[in-house]
């Protein structure tokens, strides 16, 4: 479904994402990147500090920061969770990607010829165009589901069993995998995957605004997406 825009700014536009889904977006943006640092030097530490451990506890404050950003990542999770049920249509395009839709498909594949350079025109979407919805559903939301699982399974190692953290998740995730060592594993593989997304996100996202004549990065800061002329735009619907 197309749909014309109509609105009194100098340049079409609509207003796509609200200002709790932003501020999830940028704070989530910084915990993945606090977690990548940090998880790099708790798999692969520092060399030895001199002197006494308490004088320095570098790797203690990296595990804190760490433990921090895997709780905000969690928590805004869950809170992302939420507003795909409280906020707009936008909101949900995350988590329930149209997949058994014969014009979705048909958008993914223009999207892939557009992006390989195979495409003369860009589509534009008022929301995450077809190959961007599925991408992130892919990468970004299992992503992070098993990051905060397996997280939370090697940290509740650390609580012990008594702990929370131990029952919901270490008591069955380890088995499950086979040991500690195997979830560690898997878990630093993932970190990779995670930055493999935020790479190709970043890139694609600064291409379409330069390309696509549509805002891409400045609308996940004002919320706006401008279209730089009046063609028909899709509305995701």
């Amino acid at each position: 479904m197309t749909t014309k825009l109509t609105t009194t700014h100098a340049e079409p536009a609509v207003y796509v994402y609200e200002a709790p889904l932003r501020l999830w977006h940028w704070v989530n943006a910084l915990a993945i990147l606090v977690l990548a640092a940090t998880g790099y030097f708790i798999g692969s530490p520092l060399p030895t500090m001199p002197g006494e451990a308490f004088d320095t506890f570098v790797l203690g404050y990296i595990r804190f920061a760490h433990f921090a950003a895997g709780y905000v990542l969690a928590i805004g999770f869950l809170f992302r969770i939420y507003w795909a049920f409280a906020g707009n249509r936008y909101a949900r395009q995350l988590f329930a990607p149209p997949v058994f839709r014969a014009e979705f498909w048909d958008g993914v594949w223009h999207e892939i010829k557009w992006y390989a350079f195979a495409a003369k025109e860009p589509r534009k979407y008022t929301g995450h165009n077809p190959l961007a919805t599925l991408f992130m559903h892919l990468m970004l939301v299992w992503g992070v589901i098993f990051m905060v699982i397996t997280g939370f399974a090697l940290y509740g190692e650390g609580t012990g069993m008594g702990s929370w953290q131990y029952a919901m998740f270490s008591s069955w995730v380890i088995p499950l995998f086979g040991q500690s060592q195997d979830v560690h594993t898997w878990h630093h593989l993932a970190m990779w995957y995670i930055l493999i997304f935020v790479i190709i996100h970043v890139y694609v996202a600064i291409r379409e605004d330069i390309m696509s004549r549509q805002s891409i990065v400045s609308t996940m800061i004002s919320g706006w997406r401008m279209f730089k002329d009046n063609r028909e735009v899709d509305d995701g619907h």
